[in-house]
């Protein structure tokens, strides 16, 4: 089975990482300095409690140096997929599956998942519908991607937390392919679930992403100041809020409350957003996917979002200032 990571960061580098030590024939897409360094020494694998790792893994910046896949893992940030979409054609064969491991709402988001909004695309995810139309959603494993790590330096990748990979069909069927992967990565010492109601595990995911990301670049806290503190817990819980009611017009069932998501935020300890993180870094921010599609969502269930609307401005007005902001 040949694995493709497609963007070899911080969880791309990892997840690439532990299945490369499991023996997977594994590939990885990357650029710039941190490419260069893994074609030069391998991938340094920092993980608490164990001896830093130096993997070999095949690595490059052209996909047409590895070949077909059977999964290519998309590890990108949402915003970079569709001007990348169409360099990724020379790893698809017929059945190669695209393992989406994107952030916030997927532009697949509507397909099989019946009912009025059976189709629906997002404007804000996948404008003029170029993943929709290239990759077609029929190709989509949905994955929620729960570990943290940062590239710490140009080939060195340290594992901050989390295990968890939880795989899902857009259908909700237990197919052959998820199965497959899920194997692949339990056999690299991940937990991998299969799960029936993968939107469910978006939503809860989301719920975090859509609060503590922006607030925390704002603000600068990390999460759990930004839980505890009296106020910011506030706008937190009122976007959490603002998001469930459209969830669940979209049949989606929220296996925890908002003060349990939030008190989760909070246990995580002083860890900064991958938002705040980016803007440190002067990396453009990942705002559509993560707050402009649950404004889409909100307009499409005609359910009002008065707070997500407000820090929305605010947080896009505050990453065109820093030239971070590429939508």
């Amino acid at each position: 089975m040949k694995i493709c990571i497609f963007g070899a960061g911080a969880i791309g580098g990892f997840v690439g990482a532990k299945l490369a030590e499991a023996g997977a024939e594994v590939s990885m897409v990357a650029r710039g300095p941190h490419l260069s360094e893994m074609k030069r020494n391998g991938l340094t694998l920092l993980e608490e409690g164990l001896n830093p790792r130096r993997i070999k893994i095949k690595v490059a910046q052209d996909p047409s140096e590895l070949g077909t896949q059977d999964f290519v893992f998309v590890t990108l940030k949402a915003h970079s997929v569709p001007s990348v979409a169409e360099s990724m054609a020379p790893l698809f064969r017929e059945d190669t599956t695209i393992v989406s491991g994107v952030n916030g709402v997927p532009w697949w988001y509507f397909y099989k998942v019946g009912g009025e909004f059976e189709g629906t695309r997002l404007s804000s995810v996948d404008p003029d519908n170029k993943q929709w139309n290239f990759f077609g959603p029929e190709r989509v494993l949905g994955c929620v991607v729960y570990p943290a790590a940062e590239v710490t330096e140009p080939g060195v990748i340290r594992h901050i937390e989390g295990d968890k990979f939880s795989l899902g069909e857009p259908s909700g069927e237990k197919s052959q392919r998820a199965l497959l992967f899920s194997e692949a990565l339990r056999s690299a010492g991940l937990k991998a679930p299969v799960r029936k109601k993968i939107r469910d595990e978006i939503w809860v995911k989301l719920w975090g992403n859509l609060s503590f990301n922006p607030i925390s670049a704002l603000t600068h806290a990390t999460l759990d100041i930004l839980c505890e503190d009296r106020d910011t817990r506030q706008v937190l819980r009122a976007m959490m809020l603002e998001a469930k009611s459209i969830g669940e017009k979209l049949g989606v069932n929220f296996p925890i409350d908002v003060e349990q998501r939030i008190n989760g935020g909070a246990a995580v300890g002083s860890h900064k957003t991958s938002m705040l993180q980016d803007l440190e870094l002067a990396r453009p921010l990942e705002i559509d996917a993560i707050l402009g599609s649950v404004q889409e969502l909100g307009q499409i269930t005609k359910t009002t979002t008065p707070t997500i609307d407000t820090v929305l401005a605010i947080i896009k007005l505050r990453a065109r200032t820093a030239g971070l902001y590429p939508g």
